[in-house]
């Protein structure tokens, strides 16, 4: 009754200091990328925040439940992708995006490749972002469903309404000051779960069968072809990065949460092996970091659930801001009113990231597996933006049929494989590397002869 309490009571302020930061926020500009404002602190909390979501700590939990120390690719691989942003693709847009005025990655695609190229990414990403969405309510919800008893529906509801509620006022400056104090709750509950955890279960990195860290039966190194690129590509992160307030703070502040990441990747590690440890015959994998939380104290346990709930919430609230921002300046300034005012737009972004919640939220009754939503966003989004966002860095000058038919191939690609296959792929290559393979080399083609 307590944990309830209490996170009724922690949800209320992030939601009044969501309103609070977003009393100031008057245009696009603010909205869309805080004014680029952001400092290294904002912009490490913000990072890390949006990066540790339900994929990150139900899903690699899961993971090590059934696979051990292979698990720590799944977030490694996207602590690794970070750097990346980090040090190259990130501070290379974020100065075409100064000098030009570019406020998401759409502006960026369509002053390099035109319209077209713009609508088909927008498309294509904003229709399967829903699905990395209603993820993240769900695992809210499954946290709210243990800790509270309600209904899981009714949880992802509650969970959608919360987002919804500190986001809309504020965008992207709103979430950087409400996700800097979602990481405390966050990382305190992992880190002292973890060693409760272990210590439960006869000892650190505890398993029931044999660990290997390279691969296991459905994780391991390969991972990195899968959240490596998307971790640097994705327009959420993009755009957070879009907001820093020079390449120099945006460099530090998220080469800061890709080396947390790195070390954040060893906790979910230890709970799930815990978890496989006490409770070998769970019917659900995404069930163990439920089941090892109610092996610790149960003061622990809550903190833990705590964290889990809140790092859905800072995920979600990114996606969020994907889905208003790209719905509002790609499709509705980009094609449906292009002489719309400033206020309009805003306005219409405030209302998709309301209607964005709610079809999020509609997604949950559909989806049974928190990973194979995340999967399913993330394949669609790397074969998408891999060839026109790193080729227009390194062939500035590449025309419009480049990018097109290279994204055209690609999707076709990773859709053909994946019906062929049944989604294993040929060999060792899953269909997205297929398909971001196949996008490269016609980009490659085209841009170059």
């Amino acid at each position: 009754m307590l944990l309830n309490i209490l996170l009724v009571v922690f949800s209320i302020a992030l939601i009044f200091l969501g309103s609070y930061i977003g009393r100031t926020v008057r245009g696009t500009a603010e909205f869309f990328v805080a004014g680029r404002s952001l400092g290294p602190g904002l912009l490490f909390s913000t990072f890390l925040a949006a990066n540790i979501g339900a994929s990150s700590t139900i899903g690699a939990t899961g993971h090590a439940y059934r696979d051990g120390l292979a698990a720590w690719w799944w977030n490694g691989s996207a602590g690794l992708g970070t750097l990346v942003l980090a040090f190259w693709v990130g501070p290379r847009i974020w100065k075409e995006a100064n000098a030009r005025g570019l406020l998401t990655v759409g502006d960026f695609l369509e002053d390099h490749f035109g319209k077209e190229v713009r609508a088909v990414a927008a498309l294509i990403i904003w229709a399967s972002s829903f699905f990395i969405l209603c993820a993240q309510l769900k695992g809210a919800a499954l946290v709210l469903e243990r800790v509270a008893g309600l209904n899981l529906q009714v949880a992802a509801l509650l969970a959608a309404g919360v987002t919804v509620a500190y986001f809309v006022l504020g965008g992207l400056k709103s979430a950087a000051y409400v996700n800097a104090v979602q990481l405390v709750v966050m990382l305190g509950g992992f880190l002292i779960a973890a060693p409760f955890a272990a210590h439960t279960a006869g000892g650190w990195f505890v398993s029931g069968t044999d660990s290997s860290f390279w691969s296991g039966s459905e994780v391991g190194w390969s991972a990195l072809l899968l959240l490596g690129p998307a971790f640097f590509l994705s327009p959420g992160l993009l755009q957070k990065a879009f907001g820093a307030k020079s390449p120099e703070a945006l460099t530090r502040g998220v080469a800061m949460a890709g080396i947390a990441l790195l070390l954040f990747a060893w906790l979910p590690v230890v709970l799930g092996m815990a978890a496989r440890s006490i409770h070998p015959d769970l019917q659900s994998v995404e069930g163990a970091l439920p089941a090892i939380l109610l092996d610790v104290p149960a003061w622990v346990g809550s903190l833990a659930l705590a964290a889990v709930l809140y790092a859905e919430l800072s995920s979600a609230d990114a996606v969020l801001m994907m889905l208003a921002t790209s719905g509002a300046r790609d499709f509705y300034r980009g094609f449906l009113r292009p002489s719309a005012t400033d206020a309009h737009v805003l306005g219409v972004a405030r209302a998709l990231a309301v209607a964005g919640g709610l079809i999020g939220f509609g997604l949950t009754f559909y989806f049974d597996s928190v990973v194979g939503a995340i999967q399913l966003f993330y394949q669609v989004m790397i074969v998408t933006l891999f060839a026109p966002l790193l080729g227009a860095l390194i062939f500035p000058r590449s025309g419009r049929w480049s990018a097109l038919t290279a994204m055209l191939v690609g999707v076709g690609t990773l859709v053909t494989t994946l019906l062929a296959t049944g989604g294993a792929g040929w060999g060792w290559a899953p269909p997205h590397f297929l398909g971001l393979v196949a996008s490269a080399i016609t980009f490659f083609i085209l841009a170059a002869f």
